[in-house]
């Protein structure tokens, strides 16, 4: 990134260079079992404007991370390593009063589990009032439930002016998933971390929270993470994808290349397993075998050879003994950790001759 790339936008944030920028990111949590390695040696960035979807399995380390950039792991119990920078300003390290300035104001996350996230014993417009005034201490609790109602109204709430003073069992899911985006975005942030944030909703709320998720990013230019296990919700929303495996990321590109062209086969194994409406009746699901590894004591050598099907077409002992390096694959800016030579064509050769039969006949180019 060049300095012609980056500029200044409406609220005079650059725009053009990563608004958060995580490096070599490492978090244990020592137990009386032993040191849980949550996350390891993670990097990735987002740009404002843009979208990054994380995607794996539950304990791949995605929450753990996001959790990390908030500052939200108590430092008795965690111990963090890397760097963390959210507009410059470098989260790992950073004093608790600081952190409860940059929290709200630059980054807000969206938690999977709104009903658990909202306080039962307070009405909506309460909690969302709390989270405005905290940043704008000179506002009067007046001006704080005007932007409440405000906010709700923006996220789709009917009769936001009625509404306000209800508690969180009287809205439905959904309303309240939305109620959880409006006290995220209430300060404006630069930056939003959406973590599961259609879980347990039917599949038409699903698409409105995606849609008005998408809208108010236009909206507000801000920089979204989005953690999902549903790779149908990172082909319509994400612009870079960074999957997860072990605590550790084990695939990384543009979510062009890592859907059409995959490398990893633990990506592989995550596209198998989801349906598809349009294919072949006689087309099977492949799903992943195995669980996933303990975080206490992981496997050596690359963490994914337990379940993979595809150790023997790597020479040697590799994938036992070595754990592969984020690398380059097809293209520079896609990052894969496989010890495989040709990854795509036996993506081509082995996988999609059984999920696409039809796709797999096309050419690579035809394919893109």
């Amino acid at each position: 990134m060049t300095a012609l790339d980056t500029g200044l936008d409406s609220r005079g944030r650059v725009t053009g260079a990563p608004y958060l920028q995580v490096e070599n990111l490492t978090v244990r949590f020592p137990t009386a079992d032993g040191l849980v390695q949550a996350v390891t040696d993670l990097s990735y960035s987002v740009e404002l404007g843009k979208t990054l979807g994380i995607v794996g399995e539950s304990g791949s380390g995605k929450s753990v991370s996001s959790m990390a950039v908030l500052g939200l792991h108590d430092r008795r119990s965690a111990q963090i390593e890397g760097s963390i920078r959210v507009g410059g300003t470098e989260v790992v390290g950073l004093s608790e009063d600081k952190l409860r300035e940059l929290r709200g104001s630059s980054v807000a996350m969206i938690f999977q589990d709104a009903l658990a996230a909202l306080h039962p014993f307070f009405r909506i417009g309460k909690q969302l009032s709390e989270a405005y005034l905290v940043h704008h201490p000179d506002a009067s609790k007046r001006d704080a439930r005007r932007q409440a109602i405000e906010m709700l109204d923006r996220v789709g709430i009917p009769q936001p002016d009625k509404r306000v003073d209800d508690y969180p069992h009287q809205f439905s899911g959904g309303m309240r998933q939305r109620a959880m985006i409006a006290m995220g975005l209430i300060n404006d942030p630069s930056l939003l971390i959406a973590d599961e944030p259609t879980t347990a909703l039917d599949v038409t709320v699903q698409a409105q929270i995606l849609d008005l998720l998408q809208d108010l990013q236009r909206e507000f230019n801000s920089a979204v993470i989005i953690i999902t296990h549903d790779l149908g919700v990172v082909a319509e929303m994400a612009d870079d994808v960074l999957v997860m495996y072990a605590g550790r990321a084990v695939e990384y590109g543009s979510a062009k290349d890592i859907l059409t062209h995959p490398e990893m086969p633990y990506t592989w194994g995550l596209l198998s397993s989801i349906p598809d409406v349009h294919a072949d009746t006689s087309a099977r699901m492949i799903p992943i075998p195995g669980s996933p590894p303990s975080l206490l004591d992981p496997p050596s050598g690359c963490p994914f050879h337990p379940r993979c099907t595809h150790v023997d077409k790597v020479p040697g002992d590799l994938c036992f003994t070595t754990t592969p390096e984020l690398l380059p694959g097809r293209s520079p800016a896609h990052l894969k950790r496989c010890h495989l030579a040709d990854p795509d064509e036996i993506y081509a050769r082995e996988v999609l001759t059984v999920i696409a039969p039809d796709l797999a006949e096309e050419t690579p180019d035809a394919r893109e």
